[in-house]
């Protein structure tokens, strides 16, 4: 029983690095259709926002099925818990990429970034990618390493969000209405996902230490 336990655990973090992997993609596209008003790239990122609903919804449905049936103990338990709930940040993640894409979507053929943000945009789509690249390295195999690394990014994510708060509430950026909003969803959404992206590393951390943070 205790073999075919460990197999289980193993198929839980492959289907979590699965995920993982799928919405590396998701925020790679949503970030390149955002940035070139491509709305048929958009509309790839969106249908992959639901294949992501999709397998988390199947994973949560295993973690749940495992749980009945073994009743895990101590850093088992921890990891079965932690899998729900990455799960959880994942999908939503991929909601978040989907937001991006829709905003690409619903402004072509003109851009949904105004004049005077493309590059703080193309900045937080950068750094929103490459920590979901380094959360698909940290569930492959965790690392302390990788957690600060993920962190970091995230503090980075964060000033470049406040920074077009800034902009859109001064005169710096000659844009309309539409434009304002456009602007302050998208940085919020970029920001959203790093906050996710931190919230794994939590679970992680807890995972590794058995301690909440």
């Amino acid at each position: 029983m205790r073999e075919v336990f460990q197999q289980e655990l193993r198929e839980v973090r492959d289907r979590l690095v699965q995920i993982a992997e799928l919405v590396e993609e998701t925020i790679q596209q949503a970030t390149t259709a955002f940035g070139t008003s491509d709305v048929a790239l958009a509309e790839q990122v969106i249908d992959a926002g639901e294949r992501v609903d999709q397998m988390a919804a199947e994973l949560d449905e295993l973690s749940i099925d495992i749980l009945a049936r073994q009743q895990p103990v101590a850093s088992d338990l921890r990891l079965m818990v932690g899998a729900l709930r990455m799960s959880a940040s994942l999908e939503r993640m991929a909601d978040l990429a989907q937001h991006i894409a829709q905003l690409a979507r619903y402004r072509y053929p003109e851009s949904a970034i105004p004049q005077g943000l493309r590059k703080t945009f193309a900045k937080m789509g950068g750094i929103d990618t490459q920590m979901a690249e380094k959360l698909v390295e940290l569930l492959r195999e965790p690392d302390q390493r990788l957690i600060d690394e993920i962190r970091d990014l995230d503090d980075a994510l964060d000033e470049l969000h406040a920074k077009v708060f800034e902009k859109v509430l001064s005169d710096k950026i000659s844009t309309d209405t539409t434009g304002v909003v456009d602007a302050t969803l998208a940085s919020r959404y970029h920001e959203r996902f790093g906050d996710h992206a931190v919230n794994i590393t939590k679970q992680i951390n807890f995972f590794l230490s058995g301690a909440a943070e």
